[in-house]
């Protein structure tokens, strides 16, 4: 970088920054800011005021928007998440560039803003997501896998880039050898699917132990009636959330890492932080996994239960030396950051136009006015 530039990274408000437990997108908001921070940029973060960072931290509310909600102090996410976008609206000229992590449903917002605005998109795109981005081609948007930007509508395409997760590989250490178990690590809900990974470990003969919790209602109901029945404390364990010590514990701890995925995944940091801990991935061919995970090199990819059951033993004969150098290579925060500045230099600077959309429903809105001032009322 030539320059330092102006930052405003705008966090989702459900968890703090960075998360105490669960929450991918505030980490990767996290080592974002603090690797931007380190060098140079002059970086405000918005988000909970409970967050933490080396940057400036601006925030509506004292407590992540879940706290509050456990605490019967809030009932709505958007009207907190409107706030804060307001906030940095208001302060858009102070900055060079705005990454916003809130999602499509804010890309709207860019026209009001003095400084451009770049959307990284965490999740699976919606039929609303793809509305938005059809009626606003010209929102600059990032995805994180390739196969995301499959469903990036054609028209919005020109202006969507790729940067996949990265996590601090420093942070996790390498197992010596393999684990003795199976490790499951995420949301307890049917679209993560933990009752799979509980079959691929019966298959293999292996014990498992489960972390994460369910999130919502829906999955409640599923892990209660699925999940919890098979729980014995032998064969499968489970532990609950996890915080980031724990977590590396028990991926350092794995023979392999169990990611059965059933719905929509756009990334799946779980992954990642199993290889840096240099424990391989057992994945579900759906959505991401396989650009995430290198077949016979970081995990495998198999698109059966029987088929990833049987690929255990194979699992277990990785090199975890090479499962965590080869996703360092693919996956550091420090490429991350490399990847994000290369975007940012892109677009900062860049003179602000209302897209075409706008455009054409301002000149229908001012017709239209015009044509009213000539009528009498009856």
């Amino acid at each position: 970088m030539n320059r330092p530039l102006r930052i405003a990274q705008i966090a989702p408000l459900w968890m703090s920054v960075p998360p105490a437990t669960y929450g991918g997108t505030e980490l990767v908001v996290h080592l974002l800011t603090e690797e931007l921070v380190a060098r140079g940029h002059e970086v405000t973060l918005f988000a909970p005021g409970n967050s933490k960072t080396s940057g400036h931290l601006r925030s509506v509310q004292p407590i992540s928007v879940a706290e509050a909600m456990e605490r019967g102090e809030a009932y709505e996410y958007v009207h907190y998440a409107n706030a804060i976008m307001a906030e940095v609206l208001n302060a858009s000229r102070d900055f060079d560039v705005i990454h916003s992590h809130l999602g499509c449903s804010y890309a709207p917002f860019a026209i009001a803003s003095a400084a451009p605005v770049l959307h990284t998109l965490h999740t699976a795109l919606s039929v609303d997501d793809q509305w938005v981005l059809t009626r606003y081609p010209q929102t600059e948007i990032t995805v994180i896998s390739h196969v995301q930007a499959g469903a990036v509508p054609r028209a919005t395409s020109g202006h969507c880039r790729v940067v996949h997760h990265g996590i601090d590989f420093s942070t996790f250490e390498l197992a010596s050898r393999s684990g003795e178990y199976l490790a499951f690590l995420g949301r307890m809900g049917p679209q993560k699917s933990p009752v799979d990974a509980i079959r691929i470990a019966g298959l293999a003969g292996m014990p498992i132990v489960l972390a994460g919790s369910p999130q919502n209602a829906e999955e409640k109901a599923y892990f209660a009636r699925e999940v919890q029945p098979l729980i014995d404390g032998n064969r499968v364990s489970y532990i609950g959330s996890v915080g980031p010590d724990a977590k590396r514990d028990l991926l350092r701890r794995a023979a392999a890492l169990l990611f059965p995925i059933r719905g929509n995944e756009a990334f799946g940091l779980a992954m990642i932080e199993a290889m840096a801990c240099g424990t391989p991935v057992l994945a579900l061919r759906h959505s991401s996994t396989p650009e995430i995970v290198d077949d016979g090199i970081t995990g495998f990819v198999g698109t059966t239960i029987e088929a990833l059951a049987g690929k255990a033993a194979d699992a277990l004969g990785l090199d975890r030396q090479q499962v965590r150098r080869h996703a360092e290579g693919r996956f550091s925060h420090l490429r991350m950051a490399n990847d994000y500045l290369n975007v940012y230099e892109s677009i900062a600077g860049r003179a602000h136009t209302p897209p075409p959309a706008m455009q054409v429903a301002t000149q229908r809105s001012a017709a239209d006015g015009h044509g009213q001032q000539g009528r009498r009322l009856p």
